[in-house]
């Protein structure tokens, strides 16, 4: 009866809503998705979640949605709260809101075509008048192979209140279609189980919910480094997990700041998928992110596995010259993000690049994939294409959203070098010429040196051929084989094998998806060598 009596007042909210203050906005429309959200005149704020209705109005691609047309992907519950750091205190505010049942519980739906969930973003562009620069970030770490949150633009209202183009998302979690780990229970306490999967940050800290590194970062001994458990989070994770991923990357930053680096047995690449920390390191250093080694920095550990960089996250203070440490204020395209800490930022950076950087066979492969992934997903037509793309679908929106926010021609959120063009299309071209600088500028910089091939490392002990392949490969050494794995961009393993050979080795790899993976081969010699290779 109790339940009966809810759901009836679910659908006469419902109907309550939709009969009160629409009339001013009866005439809108937009070829973005429209959300409205009514909070039946609660107050929106950081903590708990307000509760509230949610309609979106999305008749697909070259389709007009109108505000009164009726609801396609959602009309229902959703508990809504402000989200972010310096960016909820922009006049638009960003957003997280999770999708709920009639009974307030949590409801996992798609929305706008992407896989089911219940946990939800609506980035704010206050400090991104491109409208760009989160979408060109996740959309290129996506093409390098990498999970990336997937994102749509809209337009929000908020108690009939227009409040602007938005970037609606995923946040960012575990979940088969996200980040996807092994889920970690209170009774993972020993063994297999406890090794993951994790996932943890570099933030801004609040409260007990992290540890602090035992080591400095380099050319600071003065800093401490704070690390956040995100998952399991501090309401969640025990005692054992909480000192396993401490002591895992305690155990990484042990062999990276106090071992041979290239010692590929118990050095730091046995601790790390450095295919990730590569990508990681470009899409910040070609968008020359203010934040992407210091804070909103993800890291995550799946079980049996090692530490993944990413996924990438807050890129509207990146693509653009910032006003304070030279590193981002240079006009000229110069500076490397991964140098942070020279600036002495609030949230101390681990500063790990500046030790992989030491070793040249990390460096050589990062200049290897730079100029590889230059001739597609980093070439300035390709990124160029993808910005108009962008600002084609908003050449309406950016109107009404410019009539919300007047801030064309003013230097609002973070503190830009350059003069603030008066029109949208000037927005636009700077962030194009601000990329064509930077990119020269990498061309001629960019660390490491590469050898011609694109793929295979500076280590020798292992080959593998064909590379790229499709069907099967061989690896092949002069080294005696005793096991095999192989491991996904994400550092999942994906194939584990114990083959005592001295021949070379074939692998039938037809039901692997397309993609970059890792080979690593331990020899009966105790050698372990690792191979990158490409399955078309």
């Amino acid at each position: 009866m109790k339940k009966s009596i809810k759901i009836f007042f679910f659908f006469l909210v419902l109907i309550l809503f939709d009969l009160t203050g629409a009339g001013q906005n009866t005439d809108f429309q937009s070829e973005l998705p429209i959300f409205i959200i009514d909070t039946n005149g609660r107050e929106i704020v950081d903590e708990p979640k307000t509760t509230a209705t949610l309609k979106i109005i999305n008749n697909g691609n070259n389709q007009t949605n109108r505000f009164t047309d009726a609801p396609t992907d959602y009309n229902g519950f959703v508990g809504i709260e402000i989200r972010g750091a310096s960016s909820s205190h922009y006049p638009q505010k960003p957003y997280l809101f999770e999708t709920r049942d009639s009974m307030g519980e949590n409801n996992n739906v798609s929305l706008l075509d992407m896989p089911e969930e219940n946990d939800w973003v609506l980035l704010s562009n206050y400090n991104d008048k491109s409208f760009v620069r989160n979408s060109l970030a996740f959309h290129l770490f996506e093409k390098m192979g990498n999970y990336a949150t997937r994102t749509c633009l809209c337009e929000v209202f908020v108690n009939n209140e227009y409040q602007g183009i938005y970037l609606f998302g995923e946040k960012l979690k575990r979940d088969k279609n996200r980040i996807d780990i092994s889920k970690l229970l209170l009774v993972d306490n020993s063994g297999e189980e406890l090794t993951g999967g994790y996932i943890f940050k570099v933030d801004y800290t609040d409260g007990d919910d992290y540890w602090t590194s035992m080591f400095s970062p380099p050319n600071h001994p003065d800093f401490k480094v704070r690390f956040i458990y995100y998952y399991p989070d501090t309401k969640d994770i025990t005692p054992q997990q909480k000192n396993y991923l401490k002591n895992y990357v305690d155990d990484f930053e042990d062999a990276l700041y106090n071992k041979e680096l290239a010692d590929l047995e118990s050095g730091y690449r046995s601790f790390i998928n450095d295919l990730s920390f590569i990508d990681y390191f470009l899409i910040s250093e070609v968008s020359r992110n203010n934040d992407g080694f210091q804070k909103s920095r993800y890291f995550h550990k799946d079980k049996n596995g090692v530490i993944n960089a990413g996924p990438v996250w807050d890129f509207d203070w990146a693509w653009k010259n910032i006003n304070g440490c030279n590193i981002f204020k240079n006009t000229n395209g110069s500076g490397w993000a991964y140098q942070v800490n020279d600036c002495n930022p609030r949230v101390k950076s681990p500063g790990w690049m500046i030790k992989i950087l030491q070793d040249k066979s990390f460096a050589n492969q990062i200049n290897c994939r730079y100029f590889a992934l230059r001739e597609n997903v980093l070439s300035e037509n390709y990124i160029c294409h993808f910005i108009d793309s962008l600002a084609n679908l908003v050449e309406n929106a950016q109107e009404r959203h410019y009539n919300k926010y007047a801030i064309l021609g003013q230097n609002v959120g973070a503190p830009e070098v350059d003069e603030q063009p008066e029109t949208y299309s000037g927005e636009v071209e700077k962030l194009k010429n601000w990329i064509s600088i930077r990119l020269i500028w990498l061309d001629k910089y960019m660390v490491g040196n590469c050898d011609g091939n694109v793929y295979d490392e500076t280590d020798e002990i292992l080959a593998i051929y064909p590379n790229p392949a499709t069907d099967e490969i061989y690896l092949n050494s002069e080294k005696d084989f005793k096991e095999i794995e192989i491991y996904n961009t994400l550092g999942k393993l994906c194939f584990k094998q114990r083959i005592y050979s001295k021949d070379a080795i074939k692998l039938n790899i037809s039901s692997f998806q397309p993609g970059m993976y890792i080979a690593r081969a331990l020899f009966t010699d105790g050698n372990l060598s690792t191979k990158k290779f490409v399955i078309y």
